[in-house]
This record gives C-alpha cells, sequence and structure tokens, in this order.
C-alpha cells in the first residue's frame, strides 16, 4: 500500500508544499545561467522511467552548450572536478544539487519519485545485465538509495546493488532514511565526483 497510494500521495502533498519555495529559488538561477553564456537555462534528456516508459527529464544546464556525452568505462557518466564542459554556474549547481531541482515538475507529472533509482539514458540492453532492469519496477526518484550512500562517486556494479536493494525492500523507514543521508551527503559535499 505504501509503494503504490501513500508514496505518490505524500510525493504530490510535499511537491505543492516546496513548490513556492522553489521557484524564488528558480529566478536567481535562472538569471545566473542565462547572464553565464546566453544559452538555454533547462537541460532536457530523454530517461527511462517506470515499466521501461520514456519522458523528459527536467535539469538546470550545469554544461556548456552542445558539450559531447563523455563516459567512462563502465558506461556511468564521467564527471570530475576539472571536467572543461562544465560552466561556471554549473559547478556550483552540481556540488549544491540545485541542478535537480526542475524535476519536481516530473514529480507532479507523475514520472518520477523524490526517492527512488536514478532515471536513466539506455542504449544497447544487451551491455546490461539483468538486475540492471530492476530499477524499472518503481519511478525513479530526484535521490535514491544508491545517491544516498555514494552520490556521483559509485561504479555502475554499485549502482545497479543498490538500486535492486531499493526495489525489493521500498518502505516509508527507508525513505525517511535515504532523505536523512541525502541532507547530509549534500550538506557535507560528499562524493560530488567519481575520482
Amino acid at each position: 500500500m505504501y509503494q503504490f497510494i501513500i508514496k505518490r500521495l505524500l510525493d504530490i502533498l510535499i511537491a505543492l508544499i516546496l513548490l513556492p519555495i522553489l521557484i524564488i529559488v528558480f529566478i536567481p538561477v535562472f538569471l545566473l545561467i542565462k547572464f553565464e553564456d546566453r544559452g538555454p537555462v533547462f537541460y532536457t534528456g530523454i530517461r527511462i522511467g517506470k515499466n521501461m516508459k520514456q519522458f523528459h527529464m527536467y535539469k538546470f544546464r550545469t554544461m556548456k552548450v552542445n558539450a559531447p556525452d563523455i563516459r567512462n568505462g563502465d558506461g556511468t557518466t564521467y564527471n570530475s572536478q576539472d571536467d572543461p564542459r562544465v560552466t561556471k554556474v554549473g559547478k556550483w549547481l552540481r556540488v549544491t544539487s540545485l541542478d535537480e531541482i526542475p524535476q519536481i515538475i516530473n514529480v507532479l507529472i507523475g514520472q518520477m519519485s523524490f526517492i527512488g533509482p536514478r532515471p536513466s539514458p539506455l542504449g544497447d540492453k544487451s551491455n546490461y545485465p539483468d538486475d540492471f532492469f530492476k530499477k524499472f519496477e518503481v519511478l525513479p526518484g530526484i535521490t535514491g538509495y544508491n545517491q544516498a550512500l555514494h552520490r556521483n562517486s559509485s561504479t555502475m556494479d554499485q549502482r545497479i546493488a543498490n538500486d535492486k536493494y531499493y526495489v525489493e525492500n521500498i518502505s516509508f523507514i527507508l525513505d525517511a532514511k535515504i532523505v536523512i543521508l541525502t541532507i547530509r551527503s549534500v550538506l557535507g559535499r560528499k562524493n560530488i565526483h567519481r575520482n
């Protein structure tokens, strides 16, 4: 009952409560991004959600316009402290995780939850083990179990294992734990980059 009804109701309620506060954050961030390089404020990427349905995920743009997509050897997204693709404003947005704020729109629409496995783009399905697809049984999240533990520093194997654990153990208590750990990680600026 929690996963299918209460969790969704909590998502809507929390999103509606936070929306007026976040709009105040939107305005200065919007202006900072626009003034830096005159490019688009938002990045909209196609991601795979629950039941393998595609959707457009919203973020504040942190990279230079037309920056190339670079991946690590295991298929995870490349990120480092000195990534030349990232703008000055983008570095600050990533450290504070403010770039994720526009995903509250995805939560309201019902494409995402506040808590769940992070949404993924999907290339060749044959490149992934069976356990990778476990995450698509639930709504993806703005934060999740893997992000609470490792943020951006995890390997693909760690992400798959942590996403599987979350799907198989989803509960209000686990979600509350993830919120607390995520806040600690963001405030402590831990695991922002993968070395």
